[in-house]
């Protein structure tokens, strides 16, 4: 698909309360350090866009990847006519005409309506080029700057230092934001005010204003660097982010009778190549360097930001294995260094370690990558030692590694008398330790192989037979009394004991064997299924949106909504009821669209577009670090996966009709297949997968 066909509002007509994505209109390039937003509000929210709001309060430089992290070293800017008094920011803001306007992710052009200006970008890995169409006389640019910031003019030119987000780590981190202009600079107007600067850019009765924008972490000489790599003719910038782009669109084609379907699949796949972001710059060498914020210093190598690993890690990556190895191997680099400058790695990056949710999901993306082949043995060496360091060091600092280390291994489990969110926490310790198991098998390192094997299955002293499901535990070694299955949050994340009872994904065989009766494992996901999305608020005292969006989904208890139930339909594959896998899958997928309200919850850095994908293309990776993907349904009539090495693999589906829900897997390069998954080995070895969609089972 072309990537001017995609609308950048999918998914993004969100507010605190309840998601459909809570994605914003990003345009940039392929994993870029900024991002570029219509902001149709000035109140200091992390919803500052609505798809539905005619208002228009400029384009914003943004670094935002959740509005449950928010934005930093952001800031906004919007061309004026006649415009003197810049005191009250609710008086300067003008409309725009939603269905006018174009939003591509190459390309954002907005008519405002009250200053009769025609704005264009088209954005740049380290920052834009952005050209204005002014109609009437007394014409300007208006740049607002949250927090603190002070600005150099010369000539043509503004050079900004801007520090909105204070770190834990540094007082010293700022971005440094260059804007040159096609005419020289007639006189500057700024206001100083609780919230930030407001700086006012008088350029007479010029026609047309082409602006050069470029962005740096790094000092005030590189972002002149990076300014000088960004070409000032729009057009031509218009097609190299294209190209950019399309490099990546061009990797998956897609054959079908749907072009809704391919349509969602396609904006599904453009939220994919969004995050992480690149926190690297590259110097006069083209060599690449970034800041390190934890030692307040300029480093050599990658590094990466806004990618929290709890959303991403079971998702994401593996896709990213498949489609852009390459490339995940310098998000590999970046990740370990990281660990490098922090001492830990990474949980949630935004630039810094924020620390938000449990566990340390990275695990799974260095095990994952490890089994497929993608870290060479010298660095793979340096990764074991990594997640072991981080598993096992001590800090006082909550955001980094795992907490409670030192009783885990005494208990076997996190004990909810002393812990928050032990259950969540035990279980991903559990999955952890499964896939620093793994790295350690292919290392040939056994006894560390056997030491973390044992304790990923810690996870059965969570298991409560009675319920079928995963209880909390106290120091005692007893079971939290009293248990209410619907209750959310305070021993479970974001959910209750049914969205969390079911992660332990590296063990689906040895979860089934914990239930005394011999369907058990089945009959409690089906009761899972059938029963109402009723909750309780629990630990959080109150309504929270992931709450109201699996009632609004209605899927009973799968709350895919949320991260905890991507892989639930895809459990029946380990029972006798396979069949009951695409049925789920095919009904789920219903809920995404590409429209304003593409999604059934939070789409989280494009964890919930790769399950998307994934679904679409017919296989599913419930364990990264197992090498093995869980069938489920295809669901275009063919589709091509161009790999490395001008490699391809088509999949092919016969008799593609609505009416056939189910799956017949028929051959793999010609050979027939009798396990209920693929491996890596088969998708990326190029060939075909045959299968039959058929009206019911066999």
């Amino acid at each position: 698909m072309n990537i001017e066909n995609i609308d950048t509002r999918h998914g993004t007509n969100n507010n605190s309360n309840f998601s459909h994505g809570n994605t914003l209109p990003y345009t940039g390039v392929p994993f870029g350090m900024n991002y570029f937003c219509a902001q149709t509000t000035d109140e200091d929210t992390s919803w500052f866009f609505s798809p539905i709001d005619h208002n228009y309060c400029g384009i914003r430089l943004t670094h935002q990847p959740s509005p449950w992290i928010g934005d930093f070293q952001q800031l906004s800017f919007i061309a004026t006519s006649g415009l003197n008094d810049i005191e009250d920011l609710n008086y300067i803001s003008g409309s725009y005409n939603p269905d006018e306007a174009i939003f591509q992710p190459n390309y954002l052009k907005i008519f405002d309506q009250r200053y009769n200006v025609t704005s264009e970008l088209v954005p740049h890995t380290y920052g834009a080029t952005v050209n204005y169409r002014y109609e009437n006389m007394n014409n300007s640019l208006l740049i607002k700057i949250p927090g603190d910031s002070n600005l150099e003019v010369t000539n043509n030119r503004i050079t900004l230092r801007v520090q909105n987000y204070h770190s834990d780590f540094s007082k010293h981190f700022i971005e440094y934001v260059c804007f040159e202009f096609s005419s020289n600079i007639l006189e500057t107007k700024h206001i100083d005010n609780n919230n930030g600067k407001t700086v006012l850019i008088k350029f007479g009765n010029i026609g047309e204003l082409n602006v050069r924008l470029a962005a740096s972490f790094i000092s005030a000489e590189q972002v002149i660097l990076n300014l000088s790599r960004i070409n000032s003719d729009l057009t031509v910038s218009k097609n190299i982010a294209k190209l950019e782009w399309q490099r990546f669109f061009d990797l998956v084609d897609i054959s079908d009778k749907n072009s809704k379907k391919i349509s969602t699949f396609y904006h599904n796949l453009y939220r994919v190549f969004l995050f992480p972001q690149k926190c690297y710059e590259l110097d006069h060498n083209d060599e690449p360097i970034h800041y390190d914020i934890y030692n307040n210093d300029v480093k050599t190598g990658y590094l990466y930001m806004n990618n929290g690993f709890w959303d991403t890690s079971k998702t994401i990556y593996p896709l990213f294995s498949i489609l852009i190895p390459n490339e995940m191997k310098q998000m590999l680099d970046g990740f370990y260094n990281s660990y490098l400058e922090s001492g830990f790695l990474p949980k949630w990056l935004a630039p810094d370690e924020r620390g938000m949710m449990p566990g340390t999901l990275i695990d799974a993306v260095i095990a994952d990558a490890a089994t497929k082949g993608l870290i060479e043995r010298n660095k793979l060496k340096l990764f074991l030692k990594a997640m072991i360091d981080s598993s096992t060091k001590q800090t006082k600092n909550d955001k980094f590694g795992r907490q409670g280390t030192n009783d885990y291994d005494r208990y076997g489990y996190l004990p909810a008398d002393k812990y928050s969110e032990s259950v969540n926490n035990t279980l991903d310790y559990a999955y952890s330790d499964f896939c620093i198991s793994q790295v350690a098998k292919i290392l040939n390192e056994r006894d560390i192989y056997q030491k973390y094997f044992k304790s990923s299955q810690n996870y059965k002293n969570l298991f409560d037979k009675n319920t079928g499901l995963m209880r909390a535990k106290l120091s005692n070694g007893k079971f939290k009394e009293p248990f209410d299955a619907l209750s959310w949050g305070t021993d479970y994340t974001e959910g209750s004991a049914w969205q969390n009872s079911f992660s332990v994904f590296h063990d689906i065989d040895g979860l089934k064997n914990l239930y005394s009766e011999k369907y058990g494992f089945r009959n409690t996901l089906i009761k899972l299924c059938n029963q109402k999305p009723l909750f309780h608020v629990g630990g959080y005292g109150m309504e929270i949106h992931e709450m109201t969006e699996m009632a609004q989904l209605n899927f009973g208890q799968l709350a895919l909504s949320n991260q905890p139930s991507f892989h639930i339909p895809y459990l029946f594959m380990y029972t006798d009821k396979p069949e009951y896998t695409p049925i789920l899958v095919n009904q789920l997928m219903n809920k995404f669209n590409d429209g304003i309200n593409g999604y059934p919850g939070d789409e989280d850095n494009g964890s919930m577009s790769a399950w998307y994908i994934f679904s679409s293309l017919g296989f599913y990776p419930v364990c990264p670090g197992s090498n093995q993907y869980i069938l489920g349904k295809p669901q275009f009539d063919q589709i091509t996966i161009k790999l490395p090495h001008d490699l391809k693999t088509t999949i092919v589906v016969k008799d593609n009709l609505p009416q056939n829900q189910f799956n017949q897997l028929e051959s793999v390069n010609g050979e027939k297949v009798s396990k209920n998954y693929l491996t890596h080995e088969q998708i990326i070895a190029g060939g075909t997968i045959i299968s039959r969609a058929i009206l019911l089972p066999n």
